[in-house]
């Protein structure tokens, strides 16, 4: 099985292109099915992920093409209400899909999505919504079996402000009749995205962005064009390498505006950065202060975000305490930076985080993707040859992310 084979110690220089946005390609994907015209969409990533949701649509009767960066997607007929247990199973966003096929077929037979272990992550926020808009849900045989011979604009709460949930009624209400306000919405660029495209789509949404959304159904929406933002996480994620590690780099292809709480918590570190017109330019120095981080939903610090600057905060002057409020079981890197000289101690949902002078190289193990960014972090700024196995998790999200490293210098290699 591959792995990864990092040696730290190195700064990185240079320039590196943040691709396309994974959690907004794969809900536009999905909602692709809402019509039978041809979409194509640029700056798609390569990423296991959008393979999968490629899959799952092509299951369901539709083609997908890609042609370098550029996806080519047409859903002329949807000959199929059910995808195989192996393509769902591995991919919670495969959820996405429920919306989209209640507004263009009217019956979806889905099992329960997998995906990163991070967490409970329930799936009762999508069927309140959508039970809102005229959907019956019953299990059978171990799958959600839901149906809406015609969906009906509805206003609908979210308890929690969930995204999928979010993303999920917007698509099915985009061709409901009548009109639906989704209350105490998920606000991610992500979202905004979507709506855009939904949009483009000749669909009728307002407030993306905010926590009211306010959606006219139409009878139809025809094919479209659409350009895929840049991936926030992976812009920060290459800020936090830069800043750990020193050197200068700028990051390319990013919106700043997105990146807010991660660029306040880096001020407030000492670390020293600018926004060009180009990008972001970091001028790391390796040393840095302590900062506390709570995450928070959209416009707070992403969850997504916290392994990585967690392995930054490693070797920060002084102590900083993370609080993850968002998903419960996410510290499960923490063993694995111990294994390499963390001291990281756990306290309920907060990880009291002591500053060291160095990392050393380990063994470690990714448990999800985003713990995987953690440790090529700390296996870059550890002394030594790291070794991290489970990649496959990386490359659910990360595009080309140890070749961008060797294009900043970094020596990271993936061995068999």
């Amino acid at each position: 099985m591959a792995k990864l084979l990092v040696t730290g110690g190195k700064e990185l220089e240079g320039t590196v292109d943040v691709s396309g946005a994974k959690n907004a390609i794969l809900p536009i994907l999905a909602a692709s099915l809402l019509t039978s015209d041809k979409i194509v969409l640029d700056e798609v990533p390569d990423l296991l992920d959008v393979d999968v949701m490629s899959q799952v649509i092509e299951c369901l009767g539709g083609k997908v093409k890609r042609n370098g960066k550029r996806l080519h997607v047409v859903n002329k007929q949807i000959t199929s209400i059910e995808t195989p247990f192996d393509l769902i199973s591995k991919m919670r966003a495969s959820i996405f899909i429920m919306g989209p096929m209640l507004a263009r077929t009217g019956r979806v037979r889905i099992c329960h999505p997998g995906g990163c272990a991070i967490g409970s992550r329930p799936i009762n926020f999508h069927l309140k919504g959508l039970e809102c808009l005229g959907a019956q849900v019953r299990m059978d045989h171990g799958f959600l079996d839901v149906s809406a011979p015609k969906l009906k604009g509805a206003r609908i709460y979210l308890d929690f402000p969930s995204v999928g949930a979010t993303e999920n009624i917007m698509m099915a209400a985009s061709c409901a009749e009548g009109t639906t306000l989704i209350e105490n919405a998920a606000q991610e660029p992500e979202i905004v995205d979507l709506a855009n495209f939904i949009n483009e789509m000749g669909g009728k949404i307002k407030g993306a962005g905010t926590n009211i959304i306010h959606i006219e159904g139409v009878k139809e929406l025809h094919g479209t064009s659409h350009t895929i933002i840049p991936d926030r996480i992976e812009a920060g994620t290459f800020i936090l390498m830069a800043a750990a590690c020193g050197g200068e780099v700028l990051v390319r292809n990013v919106i700043p505006a997105h990146l807010k709480p991660l660029l306040a918590k880096l001020n407030e570190a000492g670390v020293i950065y600018k926004e060009e017109d180009e990008g972001i330019r970091v001028m790391g120095k390796g040393c840095y202060n302590a900062v506390d981080i709570k995450t928070q939903v959209h416009p707070g610090f992403p969850t997504d975000l916290q392994a990585p600057a967690l392995a930054m905060l490693t070797k920060a002057n002084g102590t900083a305490v993370v609080t993850e409020t968002v998903f419960e079981n996410r510290f499960m890197h923490v063993d694995e930076l111990k294994r390499m000289g963390a001291n990281i101690k756990i306290e309920g949902r907060s990880a009291i985080v002591q500053g060291i002078d160095n990392l050393h190289a380990a063994t470690v193990v990714a448990s999800d993707l985003r713990a995987g960014a953690a440790l090529i972090l700390a296996a870059l700024i550890a002394n030594g040859t790291s070794e991290i196995r489970e990649i496959h998790h990386i490359e659910r999200g990360y595009d080309n992310l140890d070749g961008k490293l060797r294009g900043l210098g970094a020596e990271i290699n993936i061995v068999d």
